[in-house]
């Protein structure tokens, strides 16, 4: 006679899998959790650390999802993480070594103070033949004066000589001179701040074309283009600091002897 009790007792590969085999239903909800923070963009440590697994274990639940699909985007984190590590790190040098310069700027100023009459023209002089436009050998007679900086410190200078020379800061053309993408008006009125004249003497500003394949480090709120100081009727002005020049030189190579 068949044991009536004998159905009721699960074979070995029938039925429900041994008790030992089976996954707990928290693991379920842990590897869902993962997923789920690595969809909000968390990282493998991130995840671990916030659901109490191993790394290890977290990897292998969501290795399939990549952290960034666009590669563009991973680099540029990447390099981000990079900048704030090699900030860290150096900060204390970048600190000593601005302090260092600052000291050093602060005591050359005090060493020169305030320049005399002889010594302006001359570092004029010597400023504008180094960064001015000057008469080319096939136009040698095209004399006129003509400066363009970016420098404020060193348009400053110029117009300071300008007015040493005898020339009145009011009788001087002013333009400026960007790059068609930055704000125009701004940079006018920065310039006419710096040299301290009205920003309606201004001339038209002249614009530079923008060329996307030319990569630019000159942009921000901080690019302010070039400033242009004409003086008019200057011939005899270019004529003096062409004789400025060559009496400075002929008076090295006199001590040179």
């Amino acid at each position: 006679m068949t044991d009536p009790t004998a159905a009721e007792v699960p074979r070995p590969g029938v039925g429900a899998p041994p008790a030992g085999t089976r996954r707990p239903a928290a693991r379920d909800e842990l590897r869902a959790a993962a997923v789920a923070l690595r969809g909000e963009g968390r990282s493998v440590g991130d995840i671990a650390a916030r659901l109490g697994v191993a790394k290890s274990t977290a990897y292998l639940w969501v290795r399939h999802l990549p952290l960034d699909p666009d590669e563009e985007v991973a680099r540029e984190r990447r390099r981000a993480h990079s900048k704030v590590m090699t900030d860290a790190r150096w900060s204390a040098h970048r600190q000593a070594r601005d302090a260092a310069r600052a000291a050093a700027v602060a005591d050359a100023a005090a060493l020169v103070g305030s320049m005399e009459h002889r010594e302006l023209v001359m570092v004029g002089a010597a400023l504008y033949w180094a960064e001015g436009e000057k008469a080319k050998p096939w136009r040698p007679h095209e004399c006129r004066v003509r400066f363009i900086n970016s420098d404020p410190g060193l348009v400053g200078i110029f117009v300071r000589f300008v007015e040493a020379m005898g020339v009145s800061r009011e009788a001087l053309r002013f333009r400026v001179s960007i790059h068609e993408t930055a704000d125009a008006e701004a940079a006018v009125r920065w310039w006419a701040e710096r040299v301290a004249v009205p920003a309606e003497t201004f001339r038209p500003t002249s614009f530079k074309r923008h060329r996307p394949t030319t990569v630019r480090r000159n942009t921000g709120e901080e690019y302010r283009g070039c400033l242009i100081v004409e003086v008019p009727r200057s011939r005899q002005l270019y004529w003096r600091i062409e004789g400025i020049m060559k009496g400075m030189g002929d008076g090295a190579a006199g001590e040179g002897r």
